[in-house]
């Protein structure tokens, strides 16, 4: 290409310009912006369904070779479509979820196909009349007995996929059953691919940019032990501010106590994925998931209890602040306590740790109720003289809803250390 002359008036001299090119690599551009895309956005969660998406293309394309290229192609034939569909159906983001289905799609497979195969011989021995209604026999009592299985809360939990799997494979290959030869021979070929296709998926889900479950719910269950640590502090925060401060800050919000009430369907379905996770990082193997679970429903409780401070702070006849006043430093005393508790058993789950003031918590949670305690019971001249009126009632609905934390943050103390125990958390910091 030539250069560019520009002509410059009032006689000067010419200046030669370098060519200006137009067309770019528009796939280097491309690949660019997705990697500037990938470094400057901060949700984690977004670059993780990247991730995913990305993952499940070179799964595709991994099995689609079967249909590119001539030599594989002779090997396996029409079937290849098989192995496309298995990694269709199987990959999911978690790759405990993957293997979850995958393992209960293979063993399904492989026993509703065996039996199929099985029950179609012998009804073509019987043959006449006697092969139908063999075949109607076998196709009811197997049918039933499967999806009678699914109904089982044990069984529904991590083996739902494959009880349907074996339905639908034992179902399709005995009424197809009248040539057993070819039904044998067809059933062979279809369960290589569907291999085929499942070592894609878990080669693709475990070995290229894993995404674990039990990493998502760890993380879930620490942090919220902040959350409520936060809430608890913020609440006392604006019930115990005067009233000029209440009309000029905003009201407290009880979303975040609300997100950790409504997790247990999530923190189940973490917990069912991760028990099939194999052994990574910091999680071997038969890591004890349902003590979490057990403390999801503990501190579901502790969320409860801390939403039940709303009629109080929300209550349109709210108690005088002289008497707000005189509950207010042992009040205060008592939720600064309860939200180092949370934060300090938090942080033991997170580095999993044993939590080395596990022996001062328990004394000092039976202090704090003592003290409430006398609160409630010792001071008539402020609250227990006043308990007839709405003022004495909305003073002692706070603070026996602070109890009833103080209980639940006890129950949480001794399973926290009954996982470390389980998971043999390490002793030192």
């Amino acid at each position: 290409m030539g250069s560019i002359v520009i002509a410059i008036p009032e006689g000067e001299a010419s200046v030669s310009v370098p060519p200006i090119k137009e067309k770019k690599n528009t796939f280097v551009d491309s690949l660019v912006h997705v990697i500037s895309f990938l470094g400057e956005n901060k949700n984690r969660n977004d670059v993780r369904k990247i991730i995913h998406s990305i993952k499940v293309g070179i799964a595709l394309v991994l099995v689609s070779l079967l249909y590119l290229l001539d030599p594989l192609y002779k090997q396996v034939g029409e079937n290849a479509m098989w192995a496309i569909m298995t990694v269709v159906v199987l990959f999911e983001f978690y790759a405990g979820a993957t293997l979850s289905k995958g393992l209960n799609r293979g063993i399904g497979t492989i026993l509703g196909g065996g039996l199929g195969c099985l029950a179609a011989a012998l009804a073509q021995e019987i043959g006449g009349v006697g092969n139908a209604i063999f075949i109607g026999t076998c196709v009811f009592i197997f049918g039933a007995a499967a999806t009678y299985s699914r109904l089982v809360p044990s069984i529904k939990k991590r083996y739902d996929y494959g009880a349907v799997i074996f339905i639908l494979t034992f179902n399709l290959v005995v009424v197809s059953g009248l040539r057993a030869e070819k039904i044998v021979q067809l059933a062979r070929e279809r369960l290589c691919t569907i291999i085929m296709g499942f070592v894609v998926c878990i080669f693709t889900s475990l070995l290229v940019f894993p995404i674990w479950a039990s990493d998502d719910l760890h993380d879930s269950v620490t942090s919220k032990f902040e959350d409520l640590a936060r809430s608890i502090e913020t609440c006392l925060e604006e019930y115990f501010s005067i009233d000029s401060e209440k009309e000029n800050q905003p009201k407290f919000s009880f979303n975040t106590c609300k997100s950790v009430l409504y997790s247990k369907s999530k923190d189940e379905s973490l917990a069912n994925f991760a028990r099939w996770e194999p052994w990574h990082g910091k999680f071997g193997f038969s890591y004890p998931w349902e003590k979490y679970l057990l403390i999801g429903e503990v501190l579901r409780d502790v969320a409860a209890a801390t939403l039940s401070f709303k009629g109080c702070l929300r209550s349109p006849r709210q108690s005088s602040e002289t008497l707000r006043t005189s509950i207010k430093e042992p009040c205060e005393v008592v939720g600064s306590s309860l939200a180092w508790t949370l934060r300090e058993l938090g942080e033991s789950i997170m580095k999993m740790r044993r939590c080395q003031a596990v022996a001062l918590i328990m004394p000092k949670l039976k202090s704090m109720r003592q003290e409430l305690s006398v609160v409630v019971l010792v001071s008539p001249s402020t609250l227990g003289g006043q308990l007839q009126n709405s003022d004495g009632l909305e003073i002692a609905s706070f603070v026996f809803t602070l109890m009833e934390i103080i209980d639940k943050v006890e129950e949480l103390t001794k399973q926290v250390e009954e996982l470390g125990e389980l998971a043999s958390f390490r002793a030192n910091k």
